[in-house]
């Protein structure tokens, strides 16, 4: 059976035989009662390697950015976010749903940034009439492109200035530091708290890490647990992202490698416009009257895509240069075919 190649996300990796074996030998304890130990180390690890105070290990990028706006924000209170940001458009409106909490977005520029006038014009203050801002959260990498160290160094004095908590959700800030060169260190500077993911392109099953400062960490704490993220003896799962950190953080530049490689074999597709390859994504537009025939027939090849007029392929842990070769090439068979 020939196997999948599967281009619709980084999350779709699956854990390797030598994560398993790690995992399934992994020294476990309560993490509620703080007694596991490998979540312990792990939380260490993860805290030293970002220069943040504490971390918290959670189930999700996503409870991990909600956890961070409830310790952020009160109910009434107001969050500054990107239009098209994962912590506003893909996370189920948790911060309103739960949190009672309001977004007020931003329209993102070419380059993946916020308007450093914009996000100033959307901070509200003391009038009663208006949410009050408390928090400026930001997204590297953000659809695949790293963040400018300066802008975002900027976005981070300009929320300070203006008394404001900052986040970052670093679902991909590995992708970023391996991408740039730059220290998780020195990408986490200027932020009060960071969520990192390990289960997309670090190929763990499960797990993020929430950072900040021990007083910060000590709230999270508590609503981890009124999220019902309070697990017990999650090591097994903590081990997995462990060996993730140690084994699967540079080899990220094969990713970046593959989707070049990627963009560069379909570029010569007259129906295909490459609009974005940075990092572990391609972006492609197509004419929409493709999609369904086009995902179709991809799938009856063994290859996962989630075609649309604006498409977006990935490169993963699980992504070989050989299924590279094998993508363009059935790539090219269908348009092939549409235009014989």
């Amino acid at each position: 059976m020939t196997r999948m190649i599967d281009l619709r996300s980084d999350t779709v990796t699956r854990p390797t035989e030598v994560m398993r074996a790690v995992m399934a030998r992994a020294d476990v304890g309560d993490d509620v009662w703080r007694g596991d130990p490998t979540v312990a180390a792990l939380e260490a690890q993860v805290a030293e390697r970002t220069g943040m105070a504490a971390g918290l290990f959670v189930p999700s990028g996503t409870q991990g950015n909600l956890t961070a706006l409830l310790v952020h924000c009160q109910r009434g209170e107001a969050f500054i976010a990107g239009q098209s940001s994962h912590i506003y458009l893909d996370e189920g409106g948790g911060a309103a749903a739960l949190g009672s909490i309001q977004a007020q977005p931003i329209a993102h520029q070419v380059d993946g940034t916020l308007n450093l006038g914009a996000i100033e014009n959307a901070i509200s203050g003391e009038d009663i009439h208006h949410t009050q801002t408390r928090l400026l959260a930001l997204e590297n990498t953000y659809n695949g492109k790293v963040m400018p160290d300066a802008w975002q160094a900027d976005a981070t004095t300009l929320a300070r200035h203006h008394g404001l908590a900052t986040h970052l959700d670093g679902a991909r800030l590995f992708n970023a530091a391996v991408a740039s060169g730059r220290s998780l260190a020195s990408l986490c500077e200027g932020f009060d708290s960071v969520s990192l993911c390990f289960s997309k392109g670090l190929g763990a099953p499960v797990g993020s890490i929430l950072l900040g400062d021990t007083d910060f960490i000590e709230r999270a704490r508590r609503w981890r647990k009124t999220l019902g993220g309070g697990m017990r003896q999650v090591g097994i799962l903590a081990a997995g992202c462990r060996h993730a950190l140690e084994q699967h953080v540079e080899r990220l530049a094969e990713d970046h490698h593959n989707a070049r490689r990627l963009a560069e074999g379909l570029a010569d597709i007259d129906d295909i416009a490459i609009e974005a390859c940075d990092t572990n994504m391609v972006f492609i537009a197509l004419p929409g009257d493709h999609c369904q025939a086009l995902e179709a027939f991809m799938a009856s090849r063994g290859i996962l895509l989630a075609a649309a007029p604006r498409m977006r392929l990935v490169t993963h842990l699980d992504v070989s240069t050989a299924d590279v070769r094998r993508v363009v090439t059935e790539m090219h068979a269908y348009f092939s075919r549409q235009s014989a």
